[in-house]
């Protein structure tokens, strides 16, 4: 029977999983809509316990031969893989524009390239793990980076295809095999990438895709006994559900979850680019994990600063994400909408004072207005919880410390972002603020060997460089006593 398909953008999608190297259908399928325009983008297959039992047994069989390569037999196939998605770049582009609501700008030029250097610079980083020897006065130990088996990815629909590639990439470049269970709201481009996988020559089983409802399909694959390691990037609530089923079967888990980061500005900041910076933390209607979405700036700048800033954002022209000019595209779906007019009306009616924006925008639909609050205290929900939308807080600060005792007074620390003009007082204010990532004086800029992840309920582990390959690797040291060997033909 041939696979379900559905044209998104002009590029047909497979909507069926992909499992060991061939499209699987399901009785059950959920519907997809467009957030730019509430368009339908066909239905998908809705997997359950069956469909992954099926792809984890796929990858389970296909562990021992892939592993078996090494990174040297894995790196041109991993390499073919990621040329493969720079071949498809406008495609991906525009069937996760159309999926997510993202910018297409930013997709073909900044994440979709990304993408490709996830897969292709841990292939190329795999080669050098072994290398690795520590020498004792009575043995040298060989530190080995082994295949641990099966893993679980499940990724998230804000950048669902580049963050997908950042777990792909690591897992598959150690000799693991995968199942990535995308995001329901947002799973086409996750399709793509299989297809482009499997033309590229990855065998089948290494790498599946399972599609379906995360309380249904997810659930299934996360409580499956053969997995050796899950990834999940998404909310702190689910990674605790997901916790608690890795536990039962001592299962290796890694996640990056919510964030709420503040956004320092001294007073001897450049605020003509820290105002930009502050404008920014709305791209992506404010669905970025890592936004800066409380803004904490030094009192005697306070107001120069707030007109700066105001002016920046008068620039952030919310509409079509398929505009060059968008700045702010849409919410990802009516529900996620609602929840973030839930914390804005909540705001409003516990007194915060409303800057600017505050509801839907002109043009309608799933699009929001950046928004900005002040006249909030720490304690107040606003400043507490991850709205994940285009809303920011406003708050003044004195002096260092009490800039430090507000960048830390939430449950969270994922990220932070300080603009200063002194580098002493620079790096005593960012060692003293807990977040796993902390810019200064730059925002996003992301180096694939540098340590990434979340501090506090913002995640566990570390991923990049050698720290990815700490997790989807079984690390073992061989400690070999020295002169123990006969010489050979002695």
């Amino acid at each position: 029977m041939p696979s379900a398909t559905t044209m998104v953008a002009g590029v047909a999608v497979a909507t069926d999983h992909f499992i060991n190297g061939r499209r699987v259908p399901s009785a059950e399928r959920f519907e997809n809509a467009s957030p730019i325009d509430g368009s339908d983008l066909g239905s998908v297959a809705a997997g359950g316990k069956a469909e992954a039992d099926m792809a984890v047994a796929a990858a389970k069989s296909a562990f021992p031969a892939w592993a078996a390569l090494g990174p040297k037999g894995r790196l041109p196939i991993l390499k073919r893989f990621a040329d493969g998605i720079l071949a498809r770049a406008a495609d991906i582009a525009a069937v996760e524009t159309a999926d997510n609501g993202s910018l297409l700008a930013g997709n073909l030029h900044r994440m979709v390239p990304r993408a490709a250097q996830n897969i292709s610079f841990f292939a190329e980083w795999a080669l050098g793990l072994n290398d690795h020897a520590i020498d004792h006065a009575e043995v040298v130990n060989n530190v080995r980076y082994d295949p641990a088996g099966v893993a679980a990815l499940i990724t998230p629909w804000n950048a669902p295809f580049m963050l997908t590639t950042w777990k792909v990439g690591p897992a598959l470049a150690a000799g693991n095999t995968a199942v990535v269970k995308p995001p329901e709201w947002a799973p086409l481009s996750c399709s793509l990438m299989a297809d482009i996988a499997h033309e590229a020559g990855v065998p089948p089983g290494v790498l599946n895709v399972l599609q379906g409802i995360g309380e249904e399909a997810g659930d299934a694959l996360v409580n499956h006994p053969d997995l050796a390691r899950i990834s999940f990037t998404g909310s702190t609530d689910t990674a605790k559900i997901i916790g608690q089923a890795a536990a039962r079967s001592i299962t290796a888990m890694s996640s990056e979850l919510g964030g709420k980061s503040p956004f320092i500005v001294c007073a001897d900041a450049d605020l003509d680019a820290a105002a930009q910076t502050v404008a920014g933390q709305y791209i992506n209607a404010g669905q970025v994990c890592l936004a800066g979405t409380r803004i904490i700036v030094e009192a005697k700048i306070e107001s120069a600063f707030l007109e700066k800033v105001r002016a920046a954002v008068g620039q952030m022209t919310v509409g079509d994400p398929r505009d060059p000019a968008t700045r702010v595209g849409p919410l990802i779906h009516p529900d996620h909408f609602a929840r973030v007019a839930g914390f804005v009306d909540r705001a409003k009616a516990g007194g915060a004072q409303l800057l600017w924006g505050g509801g839907r925008a002109a043009a309608g639909g799933l699009y929001f207005q950046p928004t900005m609050f002040a006249g909030v205290s720490l304690s107040d929900e606003i400043s507490q919880k991850e709205v994940f939308g285009p809303v920011l807080t406003w708050q003044a600060f004195r002096d260092d410390a009490e800039a430090v005792a507000m960048a830390n007074g939430t449950e969270y620390g994922l990220a932070g972002t300080l603009f200063c003009g002194d580098e002493a007082r620079a790096m005593r204010i960012a060692e003293q603020v807990v977040a796993g990532t902390l810019w200064v004086n730059c925002f996003f800029v992301r180096d694939l060997s540098a340590p990434f992840g979340g501090s506090r309920i913002s995640g566990i582990g570390r991923e990049g460089g050698t720290h990815s390959f700490d997790f989807y690797c079984d690390i073992k040291n061989i400690a070999v006593r020295k002169g123990s060997f006969m010489a050979k033909g002695a």
